[in-house]
């Protein structure tokens, strides 16, 4: 059984434009992002345009069943590297030529957005038309409005996309302009979902990861600044949604749907100015609440409780690393603001998913073993009691050891794991991401599959998934080249690419060198990221400008 809810329906016979709005990933992934319902729902506001999906390895649309070259546009969504297969293997299959020097007007034009295309469109760009650099409801309007009104006034593709190059926050493959990114000046001019679609099917594969939940846009960017972090750097400055905004948003999206439920979605959830009030807010409206992830250092006990009462059950937060290596990537959280709200959240039971890194700039093997001893010892907090229920416990206890002596057995010593809860761990290799100060870095792959193997042999028993060292240098060959890239792309349609192949290409950078990326600003200034990369050598902090520091970074200019 599938269906879904909420489907916007037009005739394609009456519409200037056809939209196909691709996520090279599976439904599940694909309906799980805010970000793609967002675009499905904002087209779809045009008269004159009807976007329709299409989600790999599918080259029709869910809509009408069409195949992608009936589209006038084709939008790819990149949300990660890895996806970048699976676009060539649906332009593939869809009959579309790959390279866009191939193409002519005739075919649909294809561009794509998302993180990936903004900060390094480079390695997709002899495959790609027009990448969108930024927000797409800052410049996806007048991107279509062009399209529409010089279609049909070209018989040369490229003078016909040359009309693209005054549009700001727009990356035109064929002449490699500088752009600037394009974003939404505050959240009021945002586009916000309240007639999300709902995904009814018995097919578990298929479930959106929030399914049956609003999406609520809480904030865009994050300035904590995290230095392996693209999200910390990219969409800057930070932009929070007014508060009572957020709860006509979430009554009307109830009102056109019937759901109950609401996920809180922003780069850092837990920094919005008002998240308490937001939390308690909600669930005074009768909503359950609940969200991804969230920041150690901005989590309160009181956040936490509310969530709870809300109908949060795994708390998922990011202690990355041990301490002085948390330092060197500016996220200065101790051991004891860990051990805090992981007490607090046990104590509230929550169950609880960790994420750590390995591969950051001088991590050696001292601190491999260290960060093993801090996992051990988190692993072990699943067992603390809520104090609310050592009443109950001791009462069990009791009894259990008059059983046991009225039966002659000897009473077990367990009885405390009784209010157990589940912790999950995720260990994942470091990539190198553009715009960041991590971006001269390089990888080393063969250091971080020696620090995985340590960590598997000296933590069985613990619930930890392991990211593949190999997947990792792939992902930063994709992440980080240049346009050469492409031609591995396109060879890789045809057969498996060696692990020695990727190293090969894989890309080092210096402090002083041209960067693929140089072509894009996302106001973040080079000379602000160089000054970062310098601190991370000695660990120095720089402060959150939330709190009313400003350190130059530029995007506020």
């Amino acid at each position: 059984m599938f269906y879904e809810k909420n489907l916007i329906k037009k005739n394609p016979l009456r519409v200037d434009i056809r939209f196909g709005l691709v996520y090279p990933n599976v439904y599940k992934t694909a309906m799980s992002s805010l970000g793609y319902q967002i675009l499905y729902n904002y087209v779809n506001l045009r008269e004159n345009t009807y976007c329709e999906r299409i989600i790999y390895p599918s080259y029709r649309s869910l809509e009408t069943n069409s195949p992608l070259g009936d589209f006038n546009i084709v939008s790819f969504s990149l949300q990660y590297e890895q996806d970048y297969f699976n676009i060539l293997e649906i332009l593939r299959d869809a009959n579309i030529p790959l390279r866009r020097a191939d193409r002519t007007l005739e075919d649909p034009l294809i561009i794509a957005g998302g993180p990936c295309a903004t900060a390094n469109p480079l390695p997709l760009s002899d495959f790609i038309d027009i990448f969108v650099v930024g927000e797409a409801e800052a410049v996806l309007n007048d991107l279509i409005d062009n399209y529409n009104e010089n279609k049909d006034k070209f018989t040369n593709k490229n003078e016909f996309l040359s009309t693209f190059l005054d549009i700001k926050g727009l990356y035109i493959s064929e002449f490699n302009n500088k752009t600037d990114i394009a974003l939404l000046d505050e959240m009021s001019d945002a586009y916000h979902i309240t007639c999300p679609i709902i995904t009814e099917t018995d097919d578990k594969d298929l479930i959106p990861v929030f399914s049956n939940s609003i999406l609520l846009n809480v904030s865009r960017a994050c300035t904590r600044g995290c230095r392996f972090c693209m999200s910390s750097y990219l969409y800057r400055p930070l932009r929070e949604t007014d508060l009572q905004q957020l709860f006509d948003i979430a009554e009307e999206a109830r009102q056109n749907t019937g759901l109950n439920k609401i996920s809180l979605i922003g780069a850092a959830v837990s920094d919005y100015s008002k998240v308490n009030e937001l939390t308690e807010g909600l669930k005074d409206m009768g909503f359950q609440v609940s969200t991804p992830s969230m920041r150690i250092e901005s989590i309160t006990r009181e956040t936490l409780v509310s969530l709870r009462e809300s109908g949060l059950k795994t708390l998922t937060i990011a202690p990355e690393s041990i301490y002085h290596l948390r330092k060197r990537i500016n996220k200065d959280i101790s051991d004891d603001d860990v051990f805090r709200v992981i007490k607090d959240a046990v104590d509230l039971g929550f169950n609880l998913k960790l994420y750590f890194l390995i591969g950051l700039p001088y991590e050696d093997e001292d601190d491999i073993k260290e960060l093993a001893c801090l996992m051990k010892q988190i692993d072990s907090m699943k067992y603390l009691i809520d104090s609310n229920l050592n009443e109950s416990i001791k009462k069990e206890e009791v009894l259990t050891k008059h059983k046991s002596k009225s039966s002659g057995k000897k009473s077990k010593s367990k009885q405390r794991k009784k209010a157990r809860v589940s912790i999950k761990f995720s260990v994942n290799p470091v990539i190198p991401k553009p715009h960041t100060p991590l971006q001269w870095e390089g990888y080393d792959m063969k250091r971080i599959k020696s620090k995985i193997k340590y960590l598997k042999k000296n933590l069985k028993g613990l619930d930890i998934k392991f990211d593949s060292g190999k997947m990792g240098l792939i992902q930063y060959v994709l992440s980080c080249g240049d346009r050469d890239i492409g031609d591995l792309l396109e060879e890789s349609l045809n057969r498996k690419i060696s692990i020695k192949e990727w190293k090969e290409n894989a890309p080092s950078y210096e402090i002083g060198d041209n960067l693929p990326w140089d072509c894009i600003n996302v106001s973040v200034s080079k000379e602000f990221l160089e000054s970062e990369y310098e601190k991370m050598k000695s660990g120095e902090q720089t402060p959150w400008c939330e709190d009313g520091y400003c350190y130059g970074c530029g995007a506020c200019n």
